[in-house]
Parts: C-alpha cells; structure tokens; sequence
C-alpha cells in the first residue's frame, strides 16, 4: 500500500488504497479465503499502477504473492480491445484463488465505472460479459454476484440506450 500513497481513484479522487480494501474486503468473505490471497489482492494492483517490479515484490512478499500479482496484472500490449482479448487467454488459464480476486477487482470497478463514466461503463461491462465466459473457476457464490451485477449494469445502460 505505501507504494499506492498519493495515489487516487479515477472519478472519485479517493486514495487508491480504498479500492485495494474493497477487493481485499470481497474476496475475504469468500468462504475458502486464504492468506495469501487475501496478501494478492492487497497488492494487485501494486506492477500495473505503481514503479514496483516483480522481483522487488518477491524479495518483499515472496514469490507465490508476487506471482500472483503478476498474473492479475495486464501485461498485453495493443488497442484496448485487442489487449482484453489477450487477457482472456491470460485470465481464463489462472488459478480458481486468483480468478476469484479479478472477480472482486470487477465487482468494485464496476460499480465505480457506473455511477461515474455510463459511457465507458459501456465498454467495461461488454469486456466483463466476455471475460465471464472463460474465466468461471473461481468462488461460484462471488461469480454468481459478478455475473448478476453485470448482468443487472448491461440492462440498466439498454434502458438508458432507448
């Protein structure tokens, strides 16, 4: 987290760590939470947003941490769509631990995403219904709940559409 100080959330200008809390705060509810996925889902965002590399969080965390933030960090160069179908290749072959944190990464960026920006909420929920559709290992009630917010999110931007 203290790489994270000073930084701040897209629409809200929160401190990011609140985000990182909030992924953090879903997956422990998760019935078959573990320490070390609770310590990856502190950290995924720590690669993609912050100077930290993957060997500084292995001298720090430990490799399995540090891998697993690896895996949940978008590596894929190229327009946004070509980068997200890649990540579905990526995020379709990871763990059932990790994909239960990009789950809850979702749910909380989602509901960010739709009380700030219904334009790219758009985009951002029509990635989520294709990721969906191949990563579907992780905690089956938490998959359940994204499926359904996505669901719920793509029906309140149709009503919108009309």
């Amino acid at each position: 987290m203290e790489q994270h100080t000073g930084q701040l959330r897209r629409y809200t200008n929160e401190p990011s760590w609140g985000h990182l809390a909030a992924v953090a705060g879903i997956v422990a509810m998760t019935t078959s939470c573990t320490p070390l996925q609770l310590q990856v889902a502190w950290l995924h965002d720590t690669i993609e947003d912050t100077e930290t590399t993957f060997d500084e969080l292995v001298d720090t965390f430990g490799y399995s941490t540090a891998i697993g933030v690896h895996f949940l960090t978008d590596q894929e160069e190229g327009n946004r769509k070509t980068r997200k179908l890649l990540a579905q290749g990526r995020l379709r072959a990871a763990w059932p631990k990790l994909q239960t944190i990009k789950y809850a990464d979702g749910l909380s960026n989602l509901r960010s995403i739709m009380v700030h920006d219904r334009k790219f909420a758009k985009v951002y929920v029509q990635e989520w219904k294709d990721l969906l559709n191949v990563m579907n290992k992780g905690d089956t009630t938490l998959y359940a709940m994204i499926c359904r917010e996505v669901r719920q999110a793509g029906a309140i931007l149709d009503i919108e559409k009309e």
